[in-house]
């Protein structure tokens, strides 16, 4: 099948599903090595990825971002579940969902003798697109790569390779791209010449799919939100529904004196003493109003310089469900040692 048959296919798809990636029981257990126990990094994964979507694949080292990822890029079987990409399940058409499909990895792979252009082409080739439908030049100026076209890819600093690495899960026209830690060490100028074409990119009609460490980049970037730990979905949501669930706010005062280590406060309200004198009072907005925290203040005779609020953001929400379900791992292997002792 020719690359043009295969982009006609792919765009009749585009009319008969809303989903860019549907998951379904999806499971991966890697066999024990040498007698040990094998491990199931997958646990039953059911998600959903609209199309023309900046979605965010978060969650802590182990949690089983990469296996998904390598699963969906077609670089790992699955060992259990249905995976549909643009359409197209994956073990029914494995090549057209592949096509579907580009990643960034995370890590540096590419031949250090090949030029940028030189990559591009053999990437292009090895999807089956045509000389005459490669768009080399176009990529190359759009990562900022032209006058590098022709060096060695050796030569090329750490942030000019991962440039290179978006090229190339770009060149066979993918409707879905896949960003694994794509800014990982790079340098802001890097980070911003990235997002600029991820947006552009999505602006366009392409899917994003980003895993990423820098929580600030999840909340701006991403329309939605999956927080995996432990091979499981914890949650799944819109980013700002998530943020807007945290029952908590901070309440930031600037006194003109040193509270008393014995400031009396309403149930519940925690104290931070930081920076410059400033207080930081942390409430629960179901169950104290800044009022009552004004109200102590007043009560215990300090004046007030300055306040302002600080809003939960999505580390919170990250940090908030992920300890939480640490707590509930823990809770269970108590109780299954007990029930077997």
């Amino acid at each position: 099948m020719c690359s043009s048959d295969l982009a006609d296919k792919v765009r009749m798809r585009v009319t008969m599903t809303d989903q860019a990636i549907r998951i379904e029981g999806l499971h991966k257990t890697y066999a024990g090595r040498r007698g040990e126990t094998p491990k199931e990094a997958l646990k039953g994964i059911d998600l959903e990825i609209p199309e023309g979507s900046i979605f965010g694949l978060l969650g802590p080292n182990g949690a089983g971002k990469s296996t998904l990822i390598n699963i969906l890029a077609g670089l790992v079987v699955k060992t259990e579940g249905q995976v549909t990409i643009w359409g197209f399940d994956q073990d029914i058409n494995p090549r057209q969902s592949r096509a579907s499909i580009g990643v960034m990895p995370q890590e540096l792979n590419m031949d250090p003798f090949f030029t940028p252009r030189g990559a591009l082409e053999v990437q292009a080739g090895l999807y089956g697109v045509p000389r005459a439908e490669r768009r080399t030049d176009e990529i190359l100026d759009m990562i900022g790569l032209t006058d590098k076209a022709e060096a060695y890819a050796r030569t090329l600093s750490g942030g000019m390779q991962r440039r290179l690495l978006l090229g190339k899960a770009l060149v066979h026209g993918p409707r879905i791209l896949v960003l694994d830690e794509p800014t990982a060490g790079v340098d802001i100028e890097l980070r911003q010449m990235l997002w600029k074409n991820v947006r552009r990119l999505n602006e366009q009609g392409m899917t994003i799919i980003l895993t990423t460490h820098y929580l600030e980049e999840a909340e701006e970037m991403c329309d939605e939100i999956a927080i995996i730990d432990k091979g499981s979905v914890l949650v799944r949501d819109s980013t700002r529904h998530l943020i807007d669930q945290m029952d908590s706010k901070t309440l930031l005062i600037q006194p003109d004196m040193p509270p008393p280590d014995d400031l009396a406060l309403p149930p519940g309200v925690t104290l931070e003493r930081r920076a410059g004198g400033q207080l930081a009072f942390g409430y629960a907005t179901t169950r104290t109003s800044p009022d009552d925290i004004l109200a102590a203040l007043r009560e215990a005779g300090i004046r007030i310089r300055d306040v302002a609020t600080e809003q939960p953001n999505l580390e919170d929400v990250f940090l908030d469900l992920t300890r939480a379900n640490a707590r509930s791992e823990e809770h269970t292997s108590e109780l299954q040692s007990r029930i077997s002792s």
